[in-house]
Order: C-alpha cells, then structure tokens, then sequence
C-alpha cells in the first residue's frame, strides 16, 4: 500500500539525529525532542504543491506540527503546506 497525501499536504518521514552528550551525560531516547527536520515522502496533489516540493527534499517543519502515522515499521508525518517553515538545500 501506497501513501498518497491529498491536496496541500505533504507525507514526512523524520530525520533521525544522533545520540546527544551533554558533558558525560547520555540523554536517554525519552527525555529527547522529536527531530523537526524530515524528508518528503510524497506530495500531495495540489499543483503548487507539486510545484514547490519536490520528494527527496530536506524541510525544517514546525514543532507540534502534524498527524503521525506508522506503516512498514517506519514512522511519517502528514503536514500541511502551513506546518513547513523551510526546505535545506
């Protein structure tokens, strides 16, 4: 099965950041920040949209933003067009 987001919005699957050192402190993965950082999966089918994002490009998105979703053991992210702040170059 094929996730094919709908309209202004964009399927995300987060970047994952390496493990974080504070002094010789390890912070354990539950005390971490999810990433706002991902990689678009697919783009939905508003033609700017498809304009704009392209799938491979790197997005910087807000922090609360979006609806999770689990599939093949991977963890996405569906956001709209108004949660993406940035796209990295």
């Amino acid at each position: 099965m094929n996730i094919q987001p709908i309209d202004d919005r964009l399927l995300i699957e987060r970047v994952e950041q390496g493990e974080e050192k504070v002094g010789s402190i390890i912070i354990p993965d539950t005390a971490k920040e999810k990433p706002q950082m991902g990689v678009v999966s697919a783009v939905g089918t508003d033609e700017t949209m498809q304009e704009t994002f392209k799938v491979g490009d790197t997005v910087l998105f807000a922090k609360f933003a979006g609806d999770e979703l689990k599939h093949d053991g991977r963890e996405y992210l569906i956001l709209s067009r108004s949660d993406v702040l940035a796209i990295l170059r």
